[in-house]
């Protein structure tokens, strides 16, 4: 309760820390989202054509939903979800990254041969999405070769992507071009376009190391 108390106190006295609190918060929870694809390698083992449904009408449906939020019909849990999970500049235009997440995951699967592809959305769901955390929380060197983004960010992203990559190929060095690869592609100035861009090169890059 002290903690409680000390930290309400804080953000109450320093609206600075109280907007940067509440936007590490709305990303915690945006990449919490962002984590969940990670399980699509699982799903398509069981189900390569279930799996290949589920994200082609889980993408589309999404759309719908979020075309209807901007319409003003709220859809029970999705609409709430989406207010909490985006960033207020895109409180009212349609929020764009769930879609571009559920597209790299699909394009990567149909694409690219099952390691490869898994590989590719492990870089996706952890690489990406550990990277923003860690610049949202600990960036500071923000080089101008990194379009705004953190030294410290690319390296969890590079970090992520080597772990799964190593995970999946068992090669040191594959891992390593991978985990590259996945640094420099979530490093370009794309927004959530990065969501389609990174598994997409992973994917090439690691089919042609693997």
């Amino acid at each position: 309760m002290e903690l409680k108390k000390a930290v309400s106190d804080s953000t109450v006295l320093n609206p600075a820390a109280a907007a940067t609190f509440a936007e590490i918060k709305t990303e915690a929870l945006r990449k919490s989202i962002h984590f969940l694809i990670a399980f699509t390698p699982l799903l398509a083992a069981l189900s390569y054509p279930f799996a290949v449904l589920a994200l082609s009408f889980g993408t589309l449906g999404y759309a719908v939903m979020e075309w209807l939020r901007l319409s003003g019909v709220q859809v029970p849990l999705v609409s709430t979800l989406t207010r909490m999970a985006c960033r207020q500049r895109d409180l009212q235009s349609f929020v764009l990254g769930p879609v571009t997440l559920g597209l790299g995951a699909l394009l990567a699967l149909l694409l690219f041969p099952f390691p490869a592809a898994s590989i590719a959305i492990y870089a996706l769901a952890f690489g990406d999405g550990l990277a923003s955390l860690a610049g949202k929380l600990y960036g500071r060197l923000r080089p101008a070769f990194l379009f705004g983004k953190s030294v410290e960010g690319s390296l969890a992203c590079f970090a992520a992507a080597f772990a799964a990559a190593a995970l999946v190929s068992r090669s040191p060095v594959a891992s390593f071009a991978i985990a590259l690869t996945a640094a420099a592609s979530e490093a370009l100035p794309l927004e959530d376009y990065d969501n389609i861009v990174l598994p997409l090169a992973v994917g090439i890059v690691a089919q042609m190391v693997m």
